[in-house]
């Protein structure tokens, strides 16, 4: 069962992937609870990638306030490079 999303963060979403791929690795698991096993891990890699897109909005923004850019920096442009 996948935990509500108010209840969840992204560190907990991890470990609850980590828990589901040991489970389907060991194996022993019906058809249907293997199913729903991938079913659950879908939507919480869906749910670490909107949160991801949303810290990297956040980095982007501060580069952006922070440094006076009047374009935002892409996130994976190192700040070295300037």
């Amino acid at each position: 069962m996948v935990m509500e999303e108010n209840n969840l963060n992204y560190e907990k979403a991890i470990e609850k992937l980590e828990e589901i791929v040991e489970k389907l690795e060991e194996g022993g698991l019906s058809l249907e609870k293997s199913l729903a096993k991938f079913e659950e891990g879908v939507k919480l890699v869906k749910y670490c990638s909107k949160e991801l897109n949303k810290a990297e909005e956040k980095i982007e923004m501060v580069l952006k306030k922070g440094q006076g850019f009047g374009e935002t920096v892409p996130f994976t442009e190192s700040l070295e490079e300037d």
